[in-house]
């Protein structure tokens, strides 16, 4: 289907996925051998059951699995306790545009440059850049033009400012208010996804989201004979073959999209189009062929072939509250029952499998950057900050979203050993949030789940940054960001959100400017 789309030859480069997930490499012969892998350890719930559940490429399909005794190759602490948080200010949604010929332009040059010398001057460490996949490889498959990101790199550059790159797979089509700023998934991939809709997640009701590609694509070659996951990694070896001589100088973070909105989770919560709107659950999204097909081998294997047959029941809707939702409840058809372990753990177990590949690749790649302090780059894996319903038996919010994280498990145990294992750091957002600054009667806690999330971190030594959620820039929200962040002794850096045209008010950068200084100062 999709080579008739395409008229390009698949090149493959150094950096295979079948090599990194399965062991496996060609021998001078031309055969296929496989190194020796050992398992990675995991809660008894998921080490039981996942790794043993191959993917749709077939039975013989060896299961991605951890050595422990690389544990020891973190390239991330240095020590227990950072002094300072170095603030980075992510770059404005709207910051290129598209011109009459189609070219893409960085929007009010001058402008720019004259926030970069701002930001500079007020101590800020460097500005976060959003590296979109539909804008580089806009067109066909292998045709990479990086000449807007080689401008803006040379500016901040030149401003003397570091960068975080956010590496983007997803779109933020519906997102972006009247489409300022709005980007799209690649003109190719959206062909395809035209006459196979089933790339693209999709709920119990049919509806799609195109956002981001589903997990059940990850290992079929349907992108003009790659998988997925072989277009992530062509993209990022690209990047880093383009900007060599930057990382570890300028640029000194590297943070790789995930999912929606480049964080690890399910789009179990769109609000774009009307479906969710806070605080409600959200739904599973597991409904396309090639994830139910994935479900349907993992239920034979577990020796329960009708668990496959569907998703759960009873689950309620985008908009419901967990109360009177029998899923989400005690009963013995509930998230408790063993059919709910198996799908939570297969659910959730999907998205850890995906970081794990990505992420794998991504700092095998970078090893060559950690040769020293001086051109160490440190990588960033993103997660949703669902708070809502955080103190009810079940996380149902969370559930949906693909965190296998309840009053009686912590979900975030399995994903914080992934990172141990490829040296990444976890980004969390809602810095900004109290708990008394939530409403009433939905249970919110974002101090809890940051507080659950520092202490996975230090349990796993791993270390943390972090943003705001929503634009704070007066004294009470900032001041609460840095609490957080000083609190937090393995926090590496704090990125604002974001840059934008009322930043530089006058009341505004009056209180920003003292944040960074305290955030600079020593603790």
């Amino acid at each position: 289907m999709a080579g008739v789309l395409c008229k390009c030859t698949p090149k493959r480069n150094s950096y295979g996925f079948n090599e990194l997930l399965f062991g496996v490499r060609k021998g001078r012969n031309g055969f296929r051998t496989q190194r020796n892998v050992s398992t990675i350890v995991l809660p008894p719930l998921l080490k039981k059951k996942f790794f043993k559940w191959k993917s749709v490429m077939g039975k013989n399909s060896p299961v991605f699995s951890m050595d422990a005794r690389e544990r020891s190759k973190s390239l991330i602490l240095k020590s227990s306790k950072q002094k300072r948080v170095p603030v980075f200010v992510m770059m404005p949604a709207d910051s290129f545009s598209i011109d009459t010929l189609g070219t893409i332009r960085i929007k009010r040059l001058k402008a720019l440059s004259a926030s970069l010398k701002a930001l500079k001057a007020a101590g800020v460490h460097g500005v976060a850049v959003e590296v979109w996949w539909g804008v580089v490889e806009h067109t066909s498959p292998y045709s990479y033009d990086w000449s807007l990101y080689e401008e803006l790199f040379k500016m901040v550059s030149e401003a003397g400012l570091k960068l975080h790159i956010a590496l983007c797979f997803h779109s933020n089509a519906r997102l972006s208010s009247q489409h300022k700023g709005s980007v799209s998934l690649p003109l190719w991939i959206q062909k395809i996804g035209a006459i196979d809709r089933d790339i693209f997640y999709r709920d119990r009701s049919g509806n799609f989201c195109d956002d981001y590609l589903t997990l059940g694509v990850d290992e079929l070659p349907l992108f003009c004979g790659r998988t997925a996951l072989q277009c992530y990694e062509d993209f990022i070896f690209s990047f880093l073959d383009k900007f060599d001589l930057l990382i570890g100088h300028v640029i000194e973070e590297i943070s790789v999209g995930l999912g929606p909105a480049g964080e690890l989770r399910y789009p179990a919560h769109p609000s774009a189009d009307g479906r969710w709107r806070f605080p409600g659950i959200g739904e599973f999204q597991c409904y396309d062929k090639y994830m139910m097909e994935d479900l349907k081998i993992a239920a034979s294997q577990e020796g329960k072939p009708q668990w496959g047959e569907n998703g759960p029941q009873d689950v309620g809707s985008y908009k419901s509250s967990p109360s009177g939702v029998p899923f989400f409840e005690a009963g013995h058809k509930s998230f408790l029952s063993d059919y709910g372990h198996f799908f939570l753990e297969w659910y959730s177990g999907k998205l850890i499998h995906h970081a794990d590949a990505i992420l794998g690749k991504v700092a095998d790649m970078l090893k060559k950057y950690q040769q020293d302090d001086k051109t160490s780059v440190l990588l960033v894996a993103k997660i949703g900050a669902i708070h809502w319903w955080y103190h009810t038996l079940a996380h149902a919010a969370e559930l949906t979203a693909g965190y296998y994280n309840t009053a009686q498990r912590d979900g975030y145990d399995p994903l914080a050993l992934v990172l141990f294992r490829h040296g990444a750091a976890l980004h969390l957002s809602c810095l900004e949030m109290r708990d008394r600054d939530t409403p009433p009667g939905y249970f919110c806690s974002p101090e809890g789940l940051l507080q659950q999330l520092q202490a996975v971190s230090k349990r796993r030594t791993i270390s943390l940054t972090g943003r705001n959620c929503v634009d704070r820039c007066d004294k009470a929200g900032l001041e609460q960001i840095q609490t957080n962040c000083t609190e937090a002794e393995i926090l590496r850096s704090f990125t604002y959100f974001r840059l934008s045209s009322s930043f530089f008010n006058p009341e505004k950068w009056h209180n920003f400017v003292p944040f960074v200084r305290k955030m600079n100062a020593e603790q």
